[in-house]
């Protein structure tokens, strides 16, 4: 028998011996998710008070940025797939205590390199979230993954958004971007006590366990046999590339005259965001009424219009206020959505799959950072938005072309998924 193909199946069969996720259990996840991602993205608002800080260019401290994409991608690939046999306490234990050792590490970091290095380290071990989301999907009830996955995406939105707002206030009130980082470190290691709690001892079911290399393996071939895999992860790719485009340069922008703003400021985005990031919540379950084409499709037309009006609108802060509102907007959505199909193709590919999904979205990222931070330094704001409406364009592409083979997900709708049913309790896509 094929371990990839019949995986879904066996899902069916042999069930988690796990109670349902509960209420409580799911914000925790969610909280900790949110503390945790936000350790990719509270250095971009800081990027140039650790230029300044380490006597630096602009474009040597975005690399700081670019290392966070990229070490995140790195964890996914290597720890988030022992998420579907690994003892979850442990291995949750274990993240938590890295990645505040790493914290602490970049917070007494003496030059870009020891940072650079130090990021690429936490980024890795951070990736918390995604062994708890799919966790938290394998575990609830069949029509309740979409709500259940909206609400951890949700922790997700909040803690990528507020963490600039956070860490900018705290650049500002401790005179150093070295206190954002002891903050983190402290706010990471609190989760020590409360998530291996929430946590079952493993996900899935207690048979037919790979071993790791196996485990390792497997995911290039869920990438090429399971067309909701390969659907997701394109589109999300595309987004997250135009998403990274605008806030890996959005401190350099307001810095720069003639808006001349600190990164108190940027930070503040932040929270000037949080609109867009709560509504973002009901995406899993527009994803249930309406399938995952129409929500992308949805997602694109805000990300797309968010670029209109940041090109447009560069020098005002109304205008960039506005983008930043409807980029997360349709960047939370997209990716909401994208998740909740990929988690119908069962509880024992449930993190692997997950695994594909965003390593292709942070390598994305990667992308994004790294061309916008070349592109703003060589040429400006206005050629660098026009970068990130050519990768939404590239999504666009993608939702195009997967369409016909990654229909709706929507309730009562058939399409293949490896070689199950979709309407099966495994194979479902109500999420």
């Amino acid at each position: 028998m094929n371990p990839l193909t019949d995986a879904a199946p066996r899902a069916t069969a042999a069930r988690p011996v796990n109670r349902p996720v509960t209420r409580p259990n799911v914000l925790v996840m969610a909280v900790a998710g949110a503390v945790t991602v936000a350790n990719i993205y509270f250095p971009q608002p800081l990027l140039d008070a650790i230029a300044r800080g380490l006597g630096v260019s602009q474009h040597t401290a975005g690399l700081v940025s670019s290392a966070a994409q990229l070490g995140y991608a790195l964890g996914l690939l290597l720890i988030v797939p022992l998420a579907d046999t690994a003892r979850l306490r442990r291995l949750t234990t274990v993240l938590l205590a890295l990645t505040s050792g790493g914290l602490l590490v970049a917070a007494a970091a003496p030059n870009a390199l020891t940072l650079t290095v130090a990021t690429l380290a936490v980024s890795t071990t951070t990736v918390l979230p995604q062994v708890l989301t799919p966790v938290a999907a394998s575990l609830a009830e069949p029509g309740d993954r979409g709500r259940v996955v909206g609400l951890i995406g949700l922790g997700l939105t909040l803690g990528s958004t507020l963490s600039r707002t956070v860490s900018g206030a705290a650049s500002d009130a401790g005179d150093s971007w070295r206190t954002a980082y002891l903050l983190a470190a402290a706010a990471t290691a609190a989760l020590l006590f409360v998530v291996p709690r929430a946590l079952p001892e493993r996900a899935g079911p207690t048979t037919d366990r790979l071993p790791y290399p196996r485990l390792l393996a497997s995911l290039p071939r869920l990438f090429v046999e399971h067309r909701a895999v390969r659907a997701s992860a394109l589109t999300g790719a595309a987004v997250f590339a135009a998403f990274s485009v605008f806030w890996a340069t959005l401190a350099f922008h307001l810095a720069a005259p003639p808006l001349g703003l600190g990164p108190g400021v940027a930070g503040l985005f932040g929270l000037l965001s949080l609109p867009g990031a709560l509504l973002s919540a009901y995406a899993g379950r527009l994803t249930d009424r309406h399938g995952t084409g129409v929500v992308n499709a949805w997602s694109l037309l805000c990300v797309a219009v968010s670029f209109l009006v940041v090109g447009i609108g560069a020098f005002s802060l109304a205008a960039l206020v506005i983008g930043a509102n409807l980029l997360i907007l349709g960047t939370s959505a997209c990716q909401v959505a994208n998740q909740a199909r990929i988690f119908g193709l069962g509880t024992e590919v449930a993190a692997r799959v997950n695994t594909v999904f965003m390593l292709s979205t942070f390598t994305g990222g990667a992308i994004g950072s790294f061309t916008a931070v070349w592109l703003y330094g060589a040429y400006g704001w206005t050629v660098t938005i026009i970068a990130a409406a050519g990768f939404t364009a590239l999504a666009a592409v993608a939702v195009a072309a997967t369409r016909r083979a990654a229909p709706s997900c929507a309730p009562g709708n058939t399409r293949e998924a490896g070689n199950h049913d979709p309407r099966t309790l495994a194979g479902r896509d109500d999420a």
